[in-house]
C-alpha cells in the first residue's frame, strides 16, 4: 500500500497488514505528534466524602480505576450529584472520551460508552479533530505503552505520571484511512482473545457451580458438611531464612510469593532467583521442603493464588512471606483444599490483615481458619471433575496464548 504523505489519504483501499519499519515509522511513512497537541487531556476529581450532599441520590457516573475493565466502560458503581461535580476537581467526559490511569495502578486504558467524570487518578483525553485521529486507534497506542509507564513511574514515590508526561508521548501519526484498517485488524485479534478468556471464565465458573452443588457456599459460609479449624487437620508453617546475598546465578529455584503466585496461575516462573545446591541440602536437612500435593501461598496480596506442589524437582522458598500447608492425606485430596483455600482466601484476606499497614496472613490466623471437611469419597469426585474441566482449559488456554503472541506482535509492528 502506498501513503500519498503530502494530502495524506491513502491510494488504495484493499485491506491489507500495513508493514514498516521504525525507520519508516518516524521518517518516511507518517507525522509524529504529541498527545497535547491531539488532544485536550484532563484529571478528574473526588468530592467530598463527609457531604452527603455530593454522593447521596446521585445520578452522575463517576469513575475509578476499578471500573476500567475492557475496551468499553460503560458500568460505575458510584454515582456523585451535580453539587458534587459542581464542587470538586471532577469533570465531565462526553461519550467516546479514552481514559488512562495515571496514578497508583498505571496504563489502564478504556473509552467511555456513556457520559461520565472520574477520579484524579484518571485522565480523559478527548480528541481535538477527529478526522486527524481515530478514537480505537489512539486506545490501541496507549495499550502499547503500558510497560513504558510503568517502567517511568515506578521511579515515583507513590507510583504515578504527571500530566506533562502523558501530553508529552509521541503518536506515530498515520492518514486516518490506515488507522481504521489497523484498528479493524487489532479488534478482530483482540475479539478472539476476549473469546477465549470468556470460555475458560465459564469453565472455570462451571467447577464452582459444582462446588457448590455437592458442598455448599463459600462466600456465605453456608456448607454440606462439618467444618473444623485449618490447624486440626494440617501442618502450617515456613522456612528457613534466605539473605539475598546467598543468591547464586544457577542452582535450586527460589521462589518468592510472586513466582508462587504465577505458578498458582498456570505458568512458570520465567527469571527466579537461585540458591546453591549445597545451602539447599543444609536447609531441607530437617524436612523443611514441601511434598507433593503441600500448598503453598503467598502471605500478602493473597487473591486466591495457592499452588499445589505437583513436582518433584527440588526447590525452596521465602520464610515468613510463603506459607505452606501440609495436609493430612487421611482427611483431604489436596485438590479439593487447594479449590476450597483459593476460594477462602479471597474471602477472608481483607478480613485478616494483622493490623499493619497491608493484610496479611499469618500462620496463627491460618490455623484458626475455619475449613469444610466432606467426605473423603466426594472430595475425590470433585477432583476428578476438576481435571477434567482442566484438560479442556489447557486446549483453550493454548490457543489464547497463541492468540496474545499474534496481538503483542501486531502492537509492535504498529506502534513499535
Amino acid at each position: 500500500m502506498q501513503i500519498n504523505k503530502r494530502k495524506g489519504k491513502c491510494k488504495s483501499d484493499k485491506f491489507q497488514f500495513i508493514e514498516f519499519s521504525e525507520r519508516d515509522l518516524y521518517n518516511n511513512i507518517m507525522d509524529v505528534k504529541t498527545l497535547g497537541e491531539l488532544c485536550n487531556i484532563v484529571a478528574g476529581g473526588t468530592p467530598s466524602r463527609s457531604n452527603v450532599e455530593f454522593w447521596e441520590n446521585g445520578t452522575i457516573p463517576w469513575i475509578k480505576i476499578g471500573n476500567i475493565k475492557g475496551k468499553y466502560i460503560q458500568a460505575p458503581d458510584e454515582f456523585i450529584t451535580q453539587k458534587g461535580l459542581d464542587n470538586s476537581s471532577a469533570k465531565m467526559l462526553p461519550k467516546g472520551t479514552v481514559l488512562y490511569t495515571i496514578f497508583a495502578t498505571l496504563g489502564e486504558v478504556g473509552i467511555l460508552n456513556i457520559d461520565a467524570c472520574t477520579n484524579q487518578a484518571i485522565a480523559g483525553l478527548t480528541i481535538k479533530d477527529e478526522k486527524q485521529l481515530n478514537t480505537d486507534y489512539l486506545y490501541y497506542y496507549l495499550v502499547s505503552k503500558k510497560t513504558y509507564v510503568n517502567t517511568v513511574g515506578r521511579g515515583v514515590a507513590q507510583n504515578n505520571i504527571n500530566m506533562s508526561i502523558l501530553r508529552s508521548f509521541k503518536l506515530p501519526l498515520l492518514p486516518i484511512c490506515e488507522q481504521k484498517k489497523i484498528v479493524k485488524i487489532l479488534d478482530k485479534v483482540n475479539d478472539l482473545r476476549n473469546g477465549y478468556q470468556l470460555v475458560i471464565s465459564s469453565l472455570d465458573n462451571l467447577i464452582k457451580a459444582r462446588f457448590v452443588e455437592m458442598f455448599g457456599d463459600v462466600g456465605t459460609g453456608k456448607y454440606n458438611y462439618e467444618t473444623c479449624k485449618l490447624g486440626e487437620v494440617t501442618s502450617i508453617g515456613s522456612s528457613h531464612r534466605v539473605f539475598t546475598s546467598e543468591f547464586v546465578e544457577k542452582g535450586i529455584p527460589f521462589y518468592r510469593g510472586t513466582e508462587i503466585a504465577e505458578l498458582a496461575s498456570g505458568n512458570k516462573p520465567v527469571d527466579p532467583y537461585y540458591i546453591s545446591e549445597e545451602h539447599y541440602q543444609r536447609l531441607v536437612s530437617d524436612n523443611t521442603r514441601p511434598q507433593v500435593g503441600d500448598l503453598l501461598m503467598p502471605s500478602i496480596c493473597n487473591k486466591g493464588q495457592v499452588w499445589m506442589v505437583d513436582t518433584e524437582e527440588p526447590f525452596y522458598y521465602k520464610d515468613g512471606r510463603v506459607l505452606c500447608i501440609s495436609p493430612d492425606r487421611t482427611v483431604f485430596n489436596s485438590k479439593f483444599l487447594q479449590y476450597f483455600m483459593r476460594e477462602k482466601t479471597m474471602v477472608e484476606y481483607p478480613k485478616m490483615g494483622s493490623g499493619s499497614t497491608f493484610a496479611e496472613f499469618k500462620i496463627f490466623l491460618l490455623k484458626d481458619m475455619d475449613v469444610l471437611v466432606p467426605p473423603k469419597e466426594l472430595q475425590n469426585q470433585f477432583a476428578d471433575f476438576v481435571n477434567l474441566v482442566n484438560k479442556s482449559k489447557v486446549a483453550v488456554q493454548k490457543s489464547l496464548d497463541e492468540t496474545q503472541l499474534l496481538f503483542d506482535s501486531l502492537m509492535q509492528k504498529y506502534f513499535g
